[in-house]
């Protein structure tokens, strides 16, 4: 894999890179209506953006007040390559940092593997978000 850097950040820092990569994945991907994607939380969240070795930005996700991972995203050409993988790292000790005793995120259901391998438990039935099947899951952290 080529080497990848993540970046935490605010919203204003953040949102260019984060937006191209959400609007590639959710809306034009996934089909996810761009008025779904967007919603007011975004100012209020550590956002996480991963550059490759030329600076791109290649995926994104951020953590919520409430302890939630959400819109976690890796373009097309990276996935498989551990980027995911350095987001979710990147968002979970910023998490610890914050001393929250677990995340939470709702899991499109073709990814619970990759979020069970990081420690996520799945809880509950599968719902629908977005049109998409999702399941929530859950981590607590420790020190």
């Amino acid at each position: 894999m080529s080497r990848i850097k993540v970046i935490l950040g605010d919203w204003a820092s953040c949102q260019r890179d984060a937006m191209l990569i959400r609007y590639e994945v959710f809306v034009q991907e996934q089909r996810v209506p761009v008025e779904e994607e967007q919603d007011l939380e975004d100012p209020h969240c550590v956002h996480a953006v991963a550059y490759d070795e030329r600076g791109a930005a290649v995926g994104t996700g951020r953590l919520l007040r409430n302890a939630h991972i959400g819109r976690m995203a890796v373009l097309a050409p990276y996935r498989g390559r551990g980027v995911g993988s350095l987001l979710l790292t990147a968002l979970v000790n910023e998490a610890r940092r914050r001393k929250y005793l677990e995340v939470v995120l709702a899991a499109q259901l073709h990814a619970q593997a990759f979020y069970a391998a990081h420690g996520f438990v799945a809880e509950g039935g599968v719902f629908l978000d977005a049109g998409i099947e999702h399941v929530t899951m859950r981590h607590a952290l420790t020190a």
